[in-house]
């Protein structure tokens, strides 16, 4: 792992493509299975599900990693290109093990694995104790640039969508979207078909939109300007109630009102956790406060970016009482601890990031409330979010300038301009990167990326033209520690 130069992120082992090779991959997955082995959630004989998205790598890392399934007598089951959630419906639902191959939204040029335990996502204790294995590789299996050799049987596709499709017709009914034409951004997401199905299934109209067979990086917190060109465009020449998407790997969505103006993943969480009655509500420190300013849930508990972190922390207040108890990022994913009862209805957890719920939640909401999607968003406390990212940035260089902010944070503020832009520097949160709050009550926060060379900047101000600015000071202020 030390010398490969794949590592783990806030989601899954990632790196480049040509890092990932054949042994690498084999050796990390043989690794998770012995880790699971120690838990008693694998066995030889046991099932192991995996799954993938739509990058060109993808079809030789799940080789490799059925190869180490194989090697570890275990029984793949291999569910081709699906979501990442609807294989851990299909796995969580039977008490088994999953991987999904996928880099979600980083360029193709890299991709990555994310492993799941028996019934529920990897942990950071996890990924340590994986760390601790001894992996051995089989002899004559691989060549010496760690190409697999070894014949590897093909094996048949079990399809795991229809579980998938019913999860969500029997929560919200067969005629929760009658009346909605909605648009489906479908990109290279593998989610794209799955998607246009689900909505039809509850009884919207659906227009497939800017399908693509090379695959875009599309990242739902830095959404790109020709993503925001396309929406705005598509909005008004097909008249849609709203557009939906997904990033690569189908668990983190985007959903456009019906303007085309596309809404953060941390205003849809909220507008999801409301809609389910949620009495505890964990995301990460990134996400708007308007949360805590909206006053509905019990308990909010903010935590590190990375799904892990929510994960855990949303469990442990599912299992001291508190529910419904629910989580979600500003990336959008959506995560259930716990069942959520609505009349007569119930969904039941899935703790994984989940693209398709809160995009449902959030239409049926506006639906049942008699409005569009832009006026609900409007009925939440006035605090806007945005975000981008200062590319080919090292992050070693990221953290050593972060170690520098966290030392002097008045003197750094004060040098980045942000003092006289904000006003002083009045609480600084270090649960992840280094987040700074100002008299003025707005919020500019810096953080490594966990899966590429970048460094994150996050904003918060009253108004989206204030944010908006404000992101243009943030990465112009850092702009240069990639040159120093």
């Amino acid at each position: 792992m030390t010398l490969s130069g794949v590592a783990f992120g806030t989601s899954g082992a990632r790196g480049l493509v040509t890092a990932m090779t054949d042994a690498v991959c084999f050796a990390y997955t043989v690794g998770y299975l012995k880790h699971l082995a120690t838990l008693n959630e694998f066995s030889p004989g046991n099932s192991v599900a995996l799954a993938g998205d739509l990058r060109p790598s993808t079809p030789r890392i799940l080789r490799a990693c059925v190869a180490a399934i194989v090697h570890m007598q275990g029984k793949p089951l291999l569910c081709g290109n699906v979501p990442t959630p609807a294989l851990c419906l299909h796995a969580f639902t039977r008490g088994i093990p999953s991987l999904m191959v996928t880099g979600s939204h980083i360029p193709a040029d890299r991709n990555g694995i994310k492993y799941n335990r028996a019934h529920g996502e990897f942990l950071k204790t996890d990924e340590a104790a994986m760390r601790d294995q001894n992996v051995d590789l089989p002899d004559g299996w691989f060549d010496t640039d760690g190409k697999l050799l070894a014949d590897i049987p093909q094996l048949e596709l079990m399809d795991v969508v229809p579980n998938y499709i019913k999860r969500y017709r029997d929560f919200f009914g067969a005629d929760a979207l009658s009346g909605f034409k909605l648009g489906i951004y479908q990109h290279s997401a593998v989610g794209r078909d799955v998607l246009t199905q689900i909505v039809q299934a509850l009884g919207a109209q659906a227009r497939s939109l800017g399908r693509s067979e090379n695959f875009i990086p599309v990242d739902t917190e830095a959404v790109r300007p020709e993503d925001v060109k396309l929406a705005q465009a598509w909005a008004t020449e097909h008249s849609l109630d709203a557009i939906l998407t997904t990033d690569g790997d189908s668990d983190r969505p985007l959903l456009a009102d019906q303007n085309g103006q596309w809404l953060r993943g941390d205003v849809l969480g909220i507008l999801t956790a409301q809609f389910l009655g949620a009495a505890a509500v964990t995301t990460p420190v990134s996400s708007n406060t308007a949360l805590e300013k909206a006053e509905f849930a019990r308990k909010v508990h903010r935590t590190r970016i990375g799904s892990p972190f929510v994960v855990k922390a949303m469990i442990d207040a599912a299992e001291s009482g508190i529910t419904p108890s629910v989580g979600y990022e500003a990336n959008g994913g959506f995560l259930l601890a716990s069942p959520v009862l609505r009349g007569d209805r119930t969904i039941s957890p899935l703790p994984t990031r989940d693209a398709v719920l809160p995009m449902l939640c959030a239409l049926v909401a506006a639906r049942q409330s008699g409005v569009t999607l832009a006026e609900l968003v409007g009925t939440l406390p006035p605090r806007f979010t945005l975000s981008d990212r200062l590319v080919e940035m090292p992050t070693a260089q990221s953290q050593t300038k972060l170690e520098g902010l966290r030392h002097a944070p008045e003197a750094e503020a004060d040098a980045l301009g942000f003092v006289t832009a904000c006003g002083d520097l009045i609480h600084v949160d270090e649960t992840d990167g280094v987040r700074m709050t100002f008299s003025s009550n707005e919020i500019v926060h810096l953080r490594p990326s966990g899966n590429a060379p970048e460094l994150r900047v996050y904003v918060e101000a009253d108004t989206q033209a204030r944010a908006a600015e404000l992101l243009k000071i943030g990465l112009s202020a850092v702009a240069a520690w990639r040159h120093n």
